[in-house]
C-alpha cells in the first residue's frame, strides 16, 4: 500500500511558502485535530470551533510569509493563530464576561484535567503540564488562554488587584517554560 509521508518543519514552511496544496493538505490532516481542540476549548461549541478552524487555516495559508522560525516553532505559531482567532470570534459575538466566565469558585472552572483541554489536544501533554502549576496560576491561565479574558477582566472576576493577576500570569508562564523544557 502507500507509504506515510512526513515532513520536517523546514519542509513544511518552504512548501507552504511555495503554495504547495498537497503539503497544505498534509498540514491540515496532521494538525487540524490539535488546532480544533484549542478552538473548541475557547468557543465551546462544535460549529463555532469548525468555523474558527477554517479561518485558522486560511490565515496560515495567507500569512505563512510572516512566520519567523527564530521566534518559535511552526506548531506554536499555528496554535497562537488558533487561540487568537477563537478569542476574536468570542469578542466579535460580543460575549459578556459573565458568559465567558461562569462561577469562578465552582469546581467546573477549577482546573480539572478531563474538562480543561479537549481530547484532541491532550496528546500535546498540555493537561499534565498545566496540572503542574499551583491552583491560583492554573485559574489565571485558564481564564486568559482558554476563556479569552483580559487581565483586567480576570482581576475583576477574581476580585484581586490587577498587579496580582500580572504577577501570577508571569510566574505561571515562567513555570510553564521550565515544565515544558523538562519534557
Amino acid at each position: 500500500m502507500g507509504t506515510t509521508l512526513s515532513y520536517t518543519e523546514i519542509e513544511l514552511v518552504q512548501g507552504l511558502q511555495a503554495r504547495d496544496e498537497k503539503l497544505f493538505g498534509y498540514l491540515y490532516d496532521h494538525y487540524s485535530p490539535a488546532l480544533y481542540g484549542v478552538a473548541l476549548k475557547i468557543v465551546t461549541d462544535d460549529a463555532s470551533a469548525g468555523d474558527v478552524l477554517q479561518e485558522v487555516f486560511i490565515k496560515i495559508w495567507k500569512n505563512i510569509d510572516r512566520y519567523d522560525p527564530s521566534k518559535g516553532r511552526l506548531f506554536t505559531w499555528m496554535l497562537n493563530i488558533a487561540r487568537n482567532t477563537a478569542i476574536d470570534s468570542l469578542r466579535s459575538k460580543a460575549h459578556k464576561l459573565d458568559q465567558k466566565v461562569q462561577d469562578v469558585t465552582s469546581a467546573n472552572l477549577m482546573y480539572e484535567p478531563q474538562l480543561a483541554v479537549h481530547l484532541s489536544v491532550d496528546h500535546l501533554g498540555l493537561t499534565k503540564v498545566i496540572e503542574g502549576l499551583p491552583k491560583d496560576q492554573r485559574i489565571i491561565i485558564d481564564l486568559a488562554y482558554f476563556k479569552g479574558c483580559t487581565q483586567e477582566e480576570i482581576a475583576k472576576t477574581l476580585d484581586i488587584p490587577l498587579g496580582t493577576v500580572k504577577t501570577r500570569m508571569r510566574n505561571a508562564i515562567m513555570q510553564l517554560r521550565i515544565l515544558l523544557k523538562q519534557l
